[in-house]
C-alpha cells in the first residue's frame, strides 16, 4: 500500500497568526494524513468487513479534502508575504473578471465570511476559461469537479480563534491576505490552466 506522507512547511513569522496556532494547525493538518492513510489500510484488507470498508469509503473524502486543502493553505505561506504582480497572467484574468484587484479582495472576503466551517476557495475551469470562487463545507462538501484549486482560505475557528477569537473572522480574513505570497498562488493558476 502506498502512504500519503505529510508534507514540510517553510512558514515564516505572519501577521496575526501565531506561530503556535500554525504549530497547533499543523497537527490537525498530520491527523487528516495519518487518518486517510488508516482508512486505506481498512478498504485494502479485503478480510475487514464490507460494512467497516464501506464506511470507511464514506469517510475518505472528509480526510483527503482535510489534507489537500491544507497543503494549499499552508503553502500559501511559505516564504514569506510577496505582493501580486500586476503583470502577471494572473492579475490580469482577476482583472478581467472583476474589473479590478480590489473588487475581487472584497468579494472572496465577503465569501470568507460565510457563516459555518468550511473553506473558501478559488478555482479555475478549463472548459470555461473562468475563475470560480466557491465555499466548501467541512473538508470536501463544494468541491466543484474539474475546477482546479488556486486559492484556499481556511474558515474553520481552529485557523483564527486563539489569535483572534470568533468575533476576530473579519481580522484574520484580513491578515490571511496580507501574509500571502502571491508568487505561489501565480504559480497555482499557471499548472490549473495547462
Amino acid at each position: 500500500m502506498t502512504k500519503f506522507e505529510a508534507q514540510k512547511f517553510n512558514i515564516p513569522q505572519l501577521k496575526g497568526i501565531s506561530a503556535k496556532t500554525i504549530e497547533e494547525h499543523l497537527k490537525l493538518y498530520s491527523g487528516y494524513v495519518n487518518n486517510l492513510n488508516t482508512i486505506h489500510e481498512i478498504v485494502e484488507n479485503t478480510a475487514n468487513p464490507e460494512y467497516a470498508r464501506r464506511e470507511a469509503y464514506r469517510r475518505q473524502g472528509f480526510e483527503f479534502g482535510g489534507m489537500r486543502n491544507h497543503e494549499v493553505y499552508f503553502s500559501q505561506f511559505e516564504g514569506g508575504p510577496k505582493a501580486q504582480d500586476t503583470n502577471s497572467p494572473f492579475y490580469q484574468k482577476i482583472i478581467e473578471w472583476t474589473g479590478s484587484f480590489e473588487k475581487f479582495l472584497e468579494i472572496f472576503k465577503n465569501l470568507a465570511t460565510t457563516r459555518g466551517v468550511g473553506w473558501a476557495m478559488l478555482g479555475f475551469d478549463r472548459k470555461t476559461d473562468k475563475l470560480i470562487q466557491y465555499w466548501v463545507d467541512e473538508q470536501h462538501l463544494g468541491h466543484l469537479p474539474g475546477v482546479n484549486l488556486i486559492l484556499a482560505l481556511d474558515m474553520w475557528e481552529h485557523s483564527y480563534v486563539a489569535d483572534y477569537q470568533p468575533s476576530g473572522k473579519k481580522n484574520y480574513v484580513e491578515d490571511f491576505f496580507a501574509n500571502l505570497n502571491w508568487n505561489v498562488i501565480e504559480e497555482n493558476y499557471l499548472r490549473a490552466t495547462k
